[in-house]
């Protein structure tokens, strides 16, 4: 059985900044605060916590007063900021330049919207932690659509201005574009805001999916990149199978297979991917 490394899969050049930003300050100082999982997949956040990252939520905040925190890739809302402002933290701000640059584009949209009586909407996931971020450029106004079954929540009768979260699909993206066109929006402007990093790895794992016999994805169970690069890899190489770690890994599943493949969300180090390709070695 030969076993494969996509070697396109692993971190985005969001998430490489945002670690390395932690990984230097932990060498300085041995700790440092992290606003939330800096990534969506716990092996990696555990490593991290093992020389001295520490994640607290919103609501810890105070007890890092006075402290270094660091905020993560996906970005933060702008009550963060001041929060953090108010209690003498001293900000690690690791948001990706594409969120930030997203988040200027959405508050622009918002202070344009507010003039004409429009709304802004952000096609993403409710909850997460971009979303949240891009909301809050909108203070808290924007309508979030996560699926067509969710437009009924937009007023058709005003000006729209639609967002994208960075790392959704980009054709569900258009599906959902096209299906607001369809609503007869008065007035309505879509902008191109999936990352292309994301794009473009579902065109290159085509490819390394056609290319194996069984294809195994390592993706965090929170990770919104991975769920939507699991279901792209499944619908061209149906013997593809979602893990989070090597343990995981079935026999049944590559019994038979000349060639497996090993891959991963823009969120799963390479090391991890390593680690499922060596326990396929060891089953052969």
């Amino acid at each position: 059985m030969e076993v494969r490394i996509d070697e396109q899969a692993g971190y985005c050049s969001g998430v490489v900044r945002a670690i390395g930003a932690a990984e230097s300050e932990l060498r300085q100082r041995g700790h440092l605060y992290c606003l939330g999982n800096i990534v969506h997949n716990s092996a990696e956040v555990e490593r991290l916590k093992h020389q001295g990252l520490e994640v607290i939520d919103h609501q810890q905040l105070e007890a890092a007063r006075g402290q270094k925190v660091l905020i993560r890739a996906h970005g933060e809302p702008p009550s963060t900021y001041n929060a953090a402002e108010r209690l003498g933290i001293d900000l690690v701000d690791a948001t990706c330049p594409i969120v930030l640059a997203l988040q200027k584009r959405v508050k622009q949209g918002y202070e344009e919207m507010k003039r004409v009586g429009g709304q802004v909407v952000i096609y993403g996931k409710p909850g997460h932690a971009e979303v949240t971020g891009l909301d809050g450029q909108t203070e808290g106004t924007a309508v979030i659509v996560s699926s067509p079954t969710d437009l009924e929540a937009i007023d058709f009768g005003r000006p729209i201005r639609l967002y994208s979260q960075t790392t959704k699909g980009r054709e569900d993206y258009r599906q959902l574009i096209e299906n607001i066109k369809a609503r007869g929006a008065v007035d309505f402007v879509a902008y191109d805001t999936v990352c292309n990093s994301v794009a473009n790895r579902a065109r290159q794992l085509e490819g390394f999916a056609r290319s194996v016999d069984v294809l195994l994805f390592v993706a965090g169970a929170e990770s919104s990149n991975g769920r939507y690069l699991y279901e792209y890899c499944r619908g061209v190489q149906p013997s593809t199978y979602l893990i989070g770690e090597a343990a995981e890994v079935r026999h049944e599943w590559v019994a038979g297979a000349n060639r497996v493949g090993v891959s991963g969300a823009t969120s799963t180090p390479r090391w991890l991917m390593e680690e499922v390709a060596n326990r396929l070695r060891q089953m052969e």
